[in-house]
């Protein structure tokens, strides 16, 4: 095989994992859910087989599916971004990285404040758009920014564009990279009047850097690698040959569909994150649903770009159940679809890490040997 599209639908998780008591999520389920409440008029990845990993109302198990498919369960400490894509590149997390549920601490805030110059105000947990209208005006007045995190291992800074221009919000998530063990930094930027605020697309995530894994592995064999969406953000740009940043779903996909129609050999790993900040943070069960079905409907467009020996991969990376308690991501496994012309629609089992998606991968792009955890053989 010469070529793998691994798509990852941010948040798109498929029930509560065994261990989801100790995260507070027993019962969450993000797809279940959404089928239950709202319905789900998804025929592409019904057919692939998603009805036949877990049962979702109005998807019944298909007799023969046209893809292969199963589900992985985190092994990672964690439930964030970093820690599930990590993990399917093959690293795994033994201790979660540091929360911060009360706040950062003083000695954090003082050294932030006193390299970057700027006064800050907020600084407790809270979700992204409820935090710019609460304190929107005082930064507006004052120019402090605003700094927030969430149960995740996240330093978020909000700045309204007209207030802080991009190149210095930028420039202060850089100094916070530097100063902070959090998984990520993430550039916050908003535009708007009081009342009506709103968050832009110039989002910017500094994660820490991360070790050797299945994206360096397959660059330093000669293949491409391209990261498409927050990918290159996500493994702080190490292990890609390509990359090309996205402002919605649609731009994603259409984004996937040019890198498949070009001659390029390796990997193609996208990210839709709509599903997560529109939709999952905000509890937005019809938003969620209608963004699910638009990627059914345009899946037909990444399979015809496909080639003959090319294979897709979907899968997620955590869960955030629309109708579960809070705004913060959900502790729960992840679907993995495996579609191509030369796959055997399989039921590849229950996966004991994610990592086994990158295992897999390696094993078919780099022609390694069987290694454990690989599915590889089951599909092919």
């Amino acid at each position: 095989m010469n070529r793998v599209a691994l798509i990852v639908l941010d948040s798109v998780g498929i029930g509560f994992s065994s261990d989801a008591d100790e995260y507070g999520d027993r019962g969450a389920n993000t797809l279940g859910h959404i089928a239950d409440s709202a319905g789900l008029d998804i025929p592409n990845m019904h057919e692939m087989g998603l009805g036949n990993i877990a049962p979702l109302h109005g998807l019944p198990p298909m007799g023969t599916t046209s893809a292969a498919y199963g589900k992985a369960k985190e092994v990672s400490k964690g439930k964030d971004t970093t820690t599930g894509h990590w993990e399917i590149a093959g690293q795994i997390l033994s201790e979660a990285l540091p929360t911060y549920p009360n706040g950062f601490p003083a000695e954090i805030m003082e050294a932030f404040e006193k390299e970057t110059g700027k006064g800050t105000i907020g600084n407790i947990v809270a979700s992204g758009t409820a935090i710019i209208n609460e304190l929107g005006d005082e930064h507006v007045a004052t120019g402090k920014l605003i700094i927030y995190t969430s149960a995740d291992s996240v330093f978020q800074i909000a700045a309204h564009e007209d207030i802080v221009p991009l190149e210095d919000l930028y420039r202060y998530c850089e100094i916070a990279r530097k100063q902070l063990n959090v998984g990520r930094v993430i550039a916050r930027p908003f535009i708007g009047k009081s009342g009506n605020y709103e968050r832009t697309s110039n989002r910017h995530d500094y994660s820490l850097e991360p070790a050797e894994n299945m994206l360096t592995r397959i660059i330093a064999s000669g293949k491409d690698s391209i990261g498409i969406g927050k990918i290159y953000d996500i493994y702080a740009g190490k292990g890609f040959t390509d990359h090309t940043y996205t402002k919605s779903n649609s731009e994603g996909i259409d984004k996937t569909i040019e890198f498949l129609k070009q001659d390029n050999e390796g990997l193609i790993f996208t990210n839709l994150v709509d599903f997560d900040m529109l939709f999952g943070h905000r509890r937005d069960l019809i938003g969620y649903r209608d963004a699910l079905e638009y990627f059914d409907q345009r899946l037909p467009e990444i399979t015809a770009a496909m080639k003959d020996d090319d294979i897709l991969i979907i899968t997620a990376d955590h869960g955030n159940d629309p109708i579960f308690k809070g705004t913060d991501h959900t502790r729960e496994h992840i679907p993995i679809l495996v579609f191509g012309k030369k796959i055997k629609p399989v039921n590849i089992g229950f996966r004991s890490t994610f990592a086994d998606i990158g295992t897999t991968i390696e094993e078919l792009l780099l022609n390694e040997a069987p290694t454990t955890g690989s599915f590889a053989s089951m599909i092919i």
